[in-house]
């Protein structure tokens, strides 16, 4: 069962929530090294997402509550078999995996990011939080994440103790600034109550999802760390811009010619002496002045 019309459209409104808690900064996902590889799982992930030929996402109903949005690992690994160009059972759930330690899909009830091929559930993290689509947050909006979490009396939203130990660590790093955090936290807690239960419960599970793929769980590997050697190569096969040189009238050089691309110290060596050359006449007027 996919999901419903009334509650997609509850999902779709997300974004503007998450604006609030991490700003509207816009980045260009081609500055990224691992921009392709995020536009190849993206792809999939999409189509795990189509209501009719998608990964089957349903609400399940338990005696006392539902669990909105979710699907089993077991239907995820049925479908990539299916669907995706993987030998076997293992290579589709390696693929499964490391598509949700990049934070594509997680399990809704533990920090660590992996799939196991059996009836857990996992749910599909908001486009906003893809790797591709945001930079690297802030220590101090991982400290105000984690001070909303212990204003919140849910049993859920308990800090692990390695969160614990990271907002102690955080209120001693930002002590100066502290009240200004908190204040930012409980602004955020009372946004989040006025929520709708079922799109609460989603919204926290995905910002805590993005948090551990940017700040991990000890042990775990951080897959937005950038691979120097992928950032580098980058750089190297930057564009070259067209160089321009100025000259004494204060405008820029209308044409370049090709010995100046070849040899660009010759060209600045000529524009000192010339610059030299035309501040000599000042520099004797200056010493015939009588003091």
């Amino acid at each position: 069962m996919a999901l419903t019309p009334r509650y997609k459209q509850r999902t779709e409104s997300l974004p503007n929530a998450l604006h609030v808690m991490f700003g509207n900064g816009q980045i260009n996902p081609e500055d990224n090294p691992n921009h392709l590889v995020y536009k190849k799982m993206e792809t999939i992930v999409e189509k795990m997402q189509d209501e009719q030929t998608g990964v089957p996402v349903r609400t399940v109903k338990s005696f006392m509550s539902k669990v909105p949005s979710v699907f089993t690992g077991v239907d995820l690994v049925a479908w990539m078999m299916k669907n995706v160009d993987v030998e076997d059972q293992v290579e589709a759930l390696h693929l499964a995996s490391l598509m949700a330690a990049h934070g594509y899909f997680f399990p809704i009830d533990d920090h660590v990011l992996t799939v196991k091929n059996d009836n857990t559930y996992y749910r599909f993290q908001t486009p906003c939080f893809w790797p591709s689509r945001c930079g690297e947050p802030e220590n101090t909006d991982y400290a105000v994440y984690l001070c909303k979490r212990t204003m919140q009396n849910k049993q859920r939203l308990e800090l692990a103790d390695y969160e614990a130990e990271n907002l102690a660590r955080l209120q001693k790093m930002f002590s100066r600034k502290w009240e200004f955090i908190f204040m930012q936290a409980e602004a955020q807690a009372k946004v989040d109550k006025k929520r709708d239960k079922l799109e609460r419960k989603v919204l926290d599970s995905q910002e805590r999802a993005f948090w551990d793929v940017h700040r991990p769980v000890p042990g775990c590997v951080n897959t937005t760390e950038v691979d120097i050697k992928k950032a580098c190569r980058m750089n190297r096969h930057s564009k070259m811009t067209r160089p321009n040189y100025a000259v004494p009238g204060g405008r820029l050089s209308p044409s370049v010619s090709e010995a100046d691309l070849h040899n660009p110290c010759e060209s600045l060596r000529h524009e000192v002496e010339t610059n030299r050359f035309m501040a000599m006449p000042i520099y004797k007027a200056i010493r015939v002045i009588p003091h």
